[in-house]
């Protein structure tokens, strides 16, 4: 019987290259029980085998379960039918154009499920580079898994065994550290591109080294990303940002060459010499966040990266004679339209990043009542944070940061007796906007 076992769960080194003898790993050699699942993705696993499906937590989450990393999501894959998955689930809606996949919802918790893909053919809609435009074609297990990316992605767990179900070798290859294509690079880097970026991110994220054979081809197919819809790379590079690891896949991206227009958001960071301090001390702030289990904010984060350019045209826009706030407010829209449909920004993005750095002078104002009504701005954190971001770098003085972490934590009295003296023009301004109590209407000439 141990004899038996042994080759079972060792299978795969012997039949790597068989997609339909895949080995299977019971839970005394791998080590994730059952409870390590969401309760959302075990109950909809649960559901689906109870109506005679295959069902099974899939990918990332198996594989960070595997090196003792807290899965973010946990994704559900099976043979049934997106309509018949549907059907199990009353709380489920079908999604998705290019292949459908079903949200389940089990209280708070957004399960993904998706149907086992086949093996593509002559049939696959694609575009004339190879890039796979449409692709609701349903399989089996093993195609499905030929299908997936990386060998390390490519585990299945079924929560009723609690056996992993590897049918490329990716437990070996994740012991190893290695992040390992499944098929030919350069084919599979031809049906989806944005796999160059995802190699790039999983293997800083989890500290692997890219196959050889999947590094080598990227540099030299960089240009297939410019085929890539700008939303897409978007989500990608949004993700990559979020990693926990952003100052490291930036890097490895550069070095790898996929920037100098291929990648519009990689540019922005990269290319402004001025600015660079501060965009990192931006990014490793977030990795930081990240790690300590806070949130990001998109809005906060495209801010820090655009700040640099906003400057530049507000200097511009200055030198001509234009008022400090309007000047302001001019590069803000000019920035945000130039970047916009390059890096496909939404428009509640656009509005963070533009509350943010629309706070910025408001900062220098420390006297009367403004300090107040900055304190009760909705913003007024993400602000404040990004005041610091531009002390650290150096661009203002960190006396006025200081100032303000006084001020929030202050009361009463206390914070009363930190503002500054009115300026005479302030008083100025503010006596004629106020209307004399005895002043009547002047009647029309008419």
């Amino acid at each position: 019987m141990i004899r038996k076992l042994i080759s079972r769960v060792f299978r795969g080194n012997k039949n790597k290259g068989n997609r339909h003898e895949p080995a299977v790993i019971p839970v005394s050699s791998h080590g994730i029980t059952r409870d390590r699942l969401s309760s959302g993705s075990r109950r909809t696993c649960e559901t689906l085998q109870a109506e005679g499906f295959k069902a099974y937590v899939v990918g990332g989450a198996v594989r960070d379960l595997l090196i003792g990393a807290d899965p973010k999501d946990f994704d559900v894959a099976t043979n049934a039918t997106p309509e018949e998955v549907r059907r199990c689930f009353r709380r489920s809606r079908i999604i998705g154009r290019r292949f459908q996949i079903v949200h389940v919802m089990m209280g708070q918790e957004v399960i993904e499920v998706t149907t086992f893909r086949g093996t593509l053919d002559e049939t696959t809609k694609k575009d004339e580079h190879g890039r796979v435009l449409h692709d609701n074609v349903f399989g089996s297990q093993a195609e499905d898994a030929a299908r997936r990316d990386f060998t390390a992605n490519a585990l299945y767990y079924d929560p009723t065994t609690e056996t992993v179900i590897d049918y490329h070798h990716g437990v070996g290859d994740l012991k190893a550290r290695t992040l390992r294509m499944i098929g030919e690079p350069r084919a599979r880097y031809r049906e989806d591109p944005v796999r160059m970026l995802r190699a790039v991110r999983l293997a800083a994220k989890l500290g692997l080294s890219i196959d050889p054979e999947a590094k080598k081809p990227i540099r030299e197919m960089a240009e297939l990303l410019e085929n890539v819809p700008a939303a897409r790379l978007f989500d990608e590079m949004l993700k990559l940002l979020t990693s926990g690891h952003s100052v490291k896949c930036i890097t490895q991206l550069r070095d790898e060459g996929l920037h100098h227009g291929l990648l519009p958001l990689l540019d922005v960071i990269l290319e402004q010499p001025l600015g660079e301090k501060f965009v990192m001390l931006a990014l490793a702030s977030t990795d930081e966040r990240v790690r300590r289990g806070k949130g990001t904010s998109p809005g906060f984060l495209f801010a820090t990266l655009l700040w640099h350019e906003v400057l530049a045209h507000w200097d511009k826009m200055k030198a001509k004679g234009e008022a400090k706030i309007p000047a302001l407010f001019q590069a803000m829209d000019t920035v945000l339209d130039v970047q916009g449909e390059k890096l496909a920004i939404t428009r509640r993005i656009a509005g963070d990043i533009k509350d943010i750095w629309a706070l910025q002078p408001r900062f220098e104002q420390r006297a009367g009542k403004r300090p107040y009504a900055l304190l009760e701005q909705p913003r007024f954190r993400a602000g404040y944070d990004f005041l610091l971001l531009r002390a650290q770098a150096g661009e203002i003085d960190m006396e006025l940061v200081e100032w303000w972490t006084r001020f929030q934590n202050a009361e009463g009295d206390k914070r009363a007796e930190m503002l500054l003296p009115e300026a005479a023009g302030d008083k100025k301004k503010r006596r004629r906007r106020k209307k004399p109590a005895n002043a009547t209407p002047q009647a029309s000439d008419a």
